[in-house]
């Protein structure tokens, strides 16, 4: 049977074709080859850092091609031969340490050597490095250029729609009218904003034993400057920054860093479906049918905004996630607890849910287009919106009392062109201000609306 239809969750199952990227790095197996270039890259470290310490060392050219062969790619099937060496022994990293123990003793490594594997670590210094450097695989590779895709059809959309009048709304009401592009450019503003934060997130590791004191390396090798140790391995060969202090575990104040930033973007994806699923049910923007969909089971003429619900769905879903791990990964009881290892194995969830909702998005982006006349005839039917541009001319023009003037004859009120006509005609202001005011149409009436739009689509 297909295996999308017996996964209990749709990331892996129903939308696994959205997620496929993501589960090769937060997979169970590609924490398992993260784990084991780990080990490996502490090996090659030692190889430098306890060279003329250690009587064990150099390795032999073999042991040392291996070790760095395992360093860069573990091979596709070494997450299989590690959890078959987990049910035997009932431990994750443990299992780890023996396959590496494994490979390099087959190249050629001794007895002593062998012992080098792990040597120091307690199973957090590896895990805390493999979630920092999936997770920031995860950011560059996965997470912001799905982003930039969706920024880039948001500043198509705002360029080539600067100059497209539409009737704004707040408090659900009619307003002042705005262009199509400007409203466009405004979440595309807000995305670029809320990604450069998530792209900033430092992410942190740290090496430095079972409560991060370096106990037993100093008492191994007492003259080795275990900090100038620690700190290169983490920066220079695990290219993160270097968190020193510690207890046990790394204590994940940046992963609630990443997360929070992560589902502030996701709060202005929410915000933005609801819009787009807005505009269109106003008909604003018109859905282009697909060959061979079918959008309801009953009604045959139905096409639904059904990439924007799905997204706003999902972007609901990872949040929740998110919100909890940036509550909970950083609090631990004194030098550890066992809580966040269950939590960590779900970051790859949350992550998943973000990226079906922006690629849902992004589908429901390319398959709708603004319907000119729908957007003029409401403009056309709203002249109650240019009641504050009479008031605000009268306010200019220093006559006392424009904005209650303009009150009495348009709040609540229908207003059309006609009666705004007569009443701009008996205004106490210069007959070229009255002019200019009785040829104002709800359409014109955009400020710089298509400016802003081609200032944020940089065109």
């Amino acid at each position: 049977m297909d295996h999308s239809l017996t996964a209990l969750s749709p990331v892996d199952g129903r939308y696994r074709a959205a997620t496929e990227g993501l589960a090769g790095l937060l997979s169970e197996a590609g924490l398992v080859r993260e784990r084991i270039r780990v080990e490996a890259l502490w090996l090659l470290q030692q190889a430098e850092s306890l060279q003329g310490q250690h009587a064990a060392l150099p390795f032999a050219s073999a042991v040392l091609q291996r070790i760095e062969e395992l360093a860069e790619d573990p091979g596709a099937g070494s997450p299989a031969v590690v959890k078959a060496i987990e049910q035997r022994i009932n431990h994750d990293v443990k299992a780890v340490e023996y396959f590496v123990r494994d490979e390099i003793r087959a190249a050629g490594a001794s007895a002593a050597q062998l012992e080098l594997v792990h040597f120091g670590c307690t199973s957090e210094d590896i895990n805390n490095i493999s979630y920092a450097r999936l997770l920031d695989r995860a950011r560059s590779e996965q997470l912001l250029p799905a982003l930039d895709a969706l920024l880039q059809v948001l500043a198509g959309f705002a360029a080539a729609h600067a100059d497209l009048p539409m009737l704004a709304r707040t408090h659900g009401q009619t307003a002042s009218p705005t262009t199509l592009g400007k409203e466009f450019a405004n979440i595309r503003a807000r995305f670029v904003r809320a990604r450069a934060r998530l792209a900033v997130v430092a992410i942190l590791g740290k090496w430095n034993g079972a409560v991060g004191n370096f106990n037993a390396q100093v008492v191994a090798f007492p003259a080795l400057d275990w900090l100038a140790v620690s700190r290169e391995f983490v920066e220079q060969r695990c290219e993160l920054d270097w968190n020193a202090h510690t207890t046990q575990i790394e204590p994940h104040d940046w992963i609630g860093e990443y997360c929070d930033a992560l589902a502030a973007i996701n709060v202005i994806g929410i915000d933005m479906c609801r819009d787009l699923w807005g505009y269109v049910s106003l008909g604003y923007l018109r859905q282009r049918a697909v060959a061979g969909e079918v959008g309801s089971s009953t009604m045959p003429h139905k096409v639904n905004p059904i990439d924007f619900e799905n997204a706003e769905g999902n972007l609901g879903l990872a949040n929740a996630l998110l919100r909890h791990f940036s509550d909970k990964l950083p609090v631990s009881r004194w030098q550890r607890d066992l809580t966040d290892s269950t939590v960590l194995r779900n970051v790859g969830v949350a992550l998943g849910h973000s990226l079906i909702a922006w690629r849902a998005a992004l589908r429901g982006l390319g398959k709708v287009a603004p319907d000119p006349a729908a957007l003029a005839a409401d403009l056309d039917d709203a002249w109650e919106v240019l009641a504050e541009a009479v008031q605000t001319v009268l306010r200019a023009a220093g006559v006392p009392d424009g904005y209650e003037l303009l009150k009495e004859h348009s709040r609540g009120k229908p207003l059309t062109r006609d009666s705004l006509g007569a009443l701009i005609a008996d205004l106490p202001i210069p007959p070229a201000r009255r002019a200019e005011l009785q040829a104002l149409t709800p359409s014109a009436y955009v400020g710089l609306a298509a400016r802003l739009a081609r200032l944020q689509a940089g065109t």
